[in-house]
């Protein structure tokens, strides 16, 4: 990675990832050609819970089979694609096919329920939807019956919804249960030679600029917005993600986090397919004994996941007795980054060169990302330097370009940025401005040497009578406590201060401290307002599926308990 020239502590805070490495010019499923004849026999896709193993050249004939098929059923370049199911074989065959044939992929959350189901469906105007048959308590084939009950008496040739407007085609990775739904190995066997003719006249027109995928992003209010991602977009980030992370053709990339969202489809996968290197999917959905399991068995050399799934991880009873000597590189994001815990990632893990990314759905995601020869120092305090190809700004409320060290809002601007938000050009426009900038919403730090600091959102800074306080900065003290296993800080209303600082903290098993405790090992170390005034031993947090952690129900819990009133919150 080629940062920008590092600056002055009084000069702005701009950096521009400058770089020699060239763009990928080429759609996804046009480079999955080029990697099935470059690494026939390296392995593409493996699937442990499926006893599944596939080498390049077989994943490509695979992924040719499904996309041959949905054109047999009628999908064409432009439709749109759902998908909802956990990690599996079949996602991400379906993420290779659709892209092929110019459908775009939308990614359904695995956590859905039918009223988001519903609001995903007809928002992207789905012609199609591929999913599970169901995932741990959940049913989906049931729940899909509730919003089309239509799927019980009709044709699967000929299928309409009255609720979701625009689906046609129902594709069950499992038993179909229902007349309408398509099993989808009957769909992967569908298509006949004058379809797989079709799809590779429809790969070769294809532009490396269209839409190729649909992620809806969680939000605290309103509906979830559906960034739109281009095959450039997404292509080039795995690419520089893994050119990052020196993968090769040798390596094998362990994947527990979920494949629906960037982290998986794109860091994970598409980092992978650009360099030769195997996916290795551990279960359905994350489970440390799996992740253990899997990166013994299968001599993985990295493992991608959010803090909470490394805490998780370090925490099994049986760690001690895994061997992980295979692993030596990763990724920790999604969230913030305990230092204690990258500590012992490095060490207990033997992940050396581990390292941080940070970024968002709307930027492909990744914009910043530690180097595997950073020093231990920067990889721990910091997220890392700009990506290749990527500017970076950091402005005040006025939109003023900050001086080096100072706090202020991230924006990015570049090839990751998406193209919108699907069919909402009012908050698209509200995301990026004229320029190309997009608002993060993120509140960060660049310092002199261009190392960036992600020091809270905007909406999660706490005033606490007219004194600013980063959650970020006090959940790294607090972390330094022995028996602090995980702390989330946040901020609740006051009718005197306007906001007081509570601290959700799971203690380490076997651990026995109270709040005097805490409060104590506070006293004369952090400045007396930056000491929480509510704290809470827990022993969780609530938590999206992708593993951030959700401190707006947080708040809204302390809300209630302590009697507050939510509607005088900011």
């Amino acid at each position: 990675m080629t940062p920008s020239i590092a600056g002055h502590t009084d000069s702005p805070s701009y950096v521009h990832g400058a770089n020699e490495r060239p763009f990928i010019g080429r759609t996804i499923g046009s480079f999955l050609d080029e990697a099935a004849s470059r690494w026939p026999t390296r392995i593409a896709v493996v699937s442990r819970h499926q006893n599944i193993c596939w080498s390049y050249a077989e994943f490509k004939q695979e992924v040719d089979r499904f996309a041959a098929g949905l054109l047999t059923l009628g999908l064409r370049p432009g439709d749109r694609c759902g998908i909802w199911s956990p990690n599996n074989a079949e996602w991400i065959l379906t993420q290779f096919a659709v892209a092929r044939i110019g459908v775009i992929l939308v990614t359904i959350n695995p956590a859905y329920r039918t009223s988001e189901l519903e609001y995903a469906l007809n928002k992207a105007g789905c012609r199609a939807l591929v999913l599970a048959e169901r995932f741990k308590s959940s049913d989906y084939i049931s729940m899909l019956k509730e919003l089309a009950p239509e799927l019980v008496s009709q044709p699967k040739a000929a299928f309409r919804c009255a609720r979701l407007h625009s689906l046609e085609y129902v594709i069950c990775i499992g038993e179909p249960r229902l007349s309408a739904i398509w099993s989808f190995s009957d769909v992967h066997t569908l298509g006949s030679e004058s379809e797989f003719r079709l799809a590779d006249e429809i790969s070769a027109r294809l532009q490396f600029d269209e839409a190729i995928n649909i992620q809806f992003t969680s939000g605290t209010t309103g509906h979830p917005k559906g960034a739109t991602l281009s095959h450039h977009n997404i292509l080039n980030n795995g690419y520089f993600v893994g050119e990052t992370l020196r993968l090769t053709d040798s390596d094998r990339l362990c994947l527990a986090v979920p494949l629906y969202h960037c982290f998986g489809m794109v860091m994970a996968v598409l980092g992978c397919l650009t360099h030769g290197s195997a996916i290795v999917i551990a279960a359905e959905a994350f489970e440390p004994r799996a992740v253990l399991t899997t990166i013994q068995t299968e001599r993985c050399t990295v493992f991608y996941g959010v803090p909470t799934m490394f805490i998780a991880v370090l925490g099994d009873p049986e760690f001690a007795r895994f061997d992980l000597t295979s692993l030596r590189s990763g990724i920790m994001a999604g969230s913030p980054c305990p230092v204690e815990v990258m500590r012992k990632v490095i060490t207990a893990m033997h992940m050396p060169e581990v390292t941080i990314c940070y970024g968002m759905t709307e930027t492909s995601p990744v914009s910043f990302q530690s180097a595997i020869e950073d020093p231990v120092e920067r990889r721990v305090s910091t997220v890392g330097r700009v990506h290749p190809h990527v500017e970076v700004k950091i402005v005040d409320e006025q939109g003023r370009v900050v001086p080096r060290g100072a706090p202020g809002e991230l924006l990015t601007r570049g090839y990751s940025v998406m193209l919108g938000y699907w069919d909402d050009a009012e908050r698209t426009r509200e995301a990026i401005d004229p320029a190309g900038w997009m608002h993060t919403g993120d509140l960060a730090v660049i310092d002199e040497a261009d190392y960036c600091n992600i020091v809270g959102r905007i909406k999660d800074m706490v005033i606490r009578g007219g004194e600013n306080i980063f959650p970020r900065e006090v959940e790294e003290f607090l972390y330094t406590h022995p028996s602090v296993a995980d702390v989330q800080v946040f901020g609740v209303f006051d009718p005197k201060y306007g906001e007081e600082l509570c601290a959700w903290i799971r203690l380490r098993e076997g651990a026995n401290v109270d709040e005097n405790a805490i409060r104590g090992f506070c006293e004369g170390k952090i400045a007396r307002f930056k000491v929480p005034r509510y704290l809470r031993f827990v022993e969780g947090f609530p938590m999206t599926v992708t593993g951030k952690v959700q401190k707006f129900v947080m708040r809204q819990e302390m809300h209630e308990s302590l009697g507050l009133k939510p509607e005088t919150t900011a």
